[in-house]
C-alpha cells in the first residue's frame, strides 16, 4: 500500500497524549456501563421460559439420518446456525459462511457442556462439498426434508433469513430456548467487534461517521474468503 493510497481517507483530530488520555477515560465509562448491559441482558437470557419440541425432527447427514436429539451429542444445551443455503443455490451465504469462519475449534464450547452444528435447507452432498472448500470442521446437516427451517423462522415464505436458535435438553425432551436473526448474529463475528474499535469502524454507511470517513452500503463488502481479491487494499 502506497502512502497515497493510505491518505485517501481524512484523519481524527491530532491532540497531544494528555488530552487523548482524557477522551480515553471518558469513552473507558461508556465502554464499562455497556459490558455491564450486556451482562444484565445475559442474566435475563439465563431467565427466559422454554417451549418444548415435540416434533422428532430427523436430519440428512454425512453418514445417514441424524435426529435434533443427535446434535446435542449427549450435551444438555445446543446451538444452531440455520446457515442460508437454499437447495438451488451454487453455494452458501457469504455472512453465514464469515460466521462460520469464526466458529473455531468447538472444545472450547464442549467444555461448558455445549454442542454447536449448523442446519440448511440445501442436499447434503452440496452441504459436505461446499464445508470442504472453506476448510470447515462443524458439524452440518441438512434439513430439506423437513419443516424445520418454517418452524424456527429460518425460511420464512421460501425465503432463506439468517439465524441462531438455542435449544435444552433433559434426558431425550428437548426445548427450545432462544433465537435470534439479522444484526443479532453480530456477536458470533469477531470482525465486527476488532473493526468497531478502529478509527474508521466497520466502513458502512448507516454508521454515525465523521464527514469523508469511508462508507460503503451494508454488508456490500462481504465475500466467501476465498473470494476476497486483495486482502487489505483499500478500495
Amino acid at each position: 500500500m502506497t502512502e497515497s493510497e493510505t491518505r485517501r481517507f481524512p484523519v481524527p483530530r491530532v491532540v497531544d497524549r494528555e488530552e487523548w488520555a482524557d477522551a480515553r477515560a471518558t469513552l473507558l465509562q461508556q465502554e464499562k456501563a455497556l459490558t455491564r448491559m450486556n451482562d444484565a441482558v445475559a442474566a435475563m437470557r439465563r431467565r427466559m421460559p422454554v417451549v418444548e419440541i415435540e416434533r422428532d425432527y430427523v436430519f440428512d447427514g454425512p453418514d445417514g439420518p441424524v435426529r435434533l436429539l443427535d446434535l446435542f451429542d449427549g450435551r444438555p444445551q445446543l446451538i444452531v446456525q440455520h446457515f442460508m443455503y437454499g437447495a438451488d443455490w451454487a453455494e452458501g451465504c457469504d455472512g453465514c459462511s464469515m460466521m462460520a469462519d469464526h466458529i473455531g475449534p468447538l472444545s472450547h464450547l464442549h467444555a461448558r457442556r455445549t454442542s454447536f452444528a449448523m442446519v440448511s435447507r440445501a442436499p447434503i452432498d452440496m452441504l459436505t462439498s461446499f464445508r470442504a472448500r472453506m476448510g470447515w470442521d462443524l458439524p452440518w446437516v441438512s434439513s430439506g426434508g423437513t419443516s424445520f427451517n418454517e418452524d424456527f423462522g429460518a425460511t420464512v415464505d421460501g425465503e432463506e433469513r439468517q439465524a441462531i436458535s438455542v435449544f435444552l435438553r433433559d434426558g431425550e425432551r428437548i426445548y427450545h430456548s432462544w433465537t435470534t436473526y439479522a444484526r443479532g448474529e453480530e456477536r458470533f463475528m469477531l470482525v465486527f467487534d476488532l473493526l468497531d474499535l478502529t478509527p474508521y469502524g466497520r466502513q458502512e454507511s448507516w454508521e454515525h461517521s465523521p464527514a469523508g470517513w469511508p462508507q460503503d452500503p451494508s454488508y456490500s463488502w462481504m465475500r466467501l474468503h476465498d473470494r476476497y481479491e486483495q486482502p487489505g487494499s483499500v478500495a
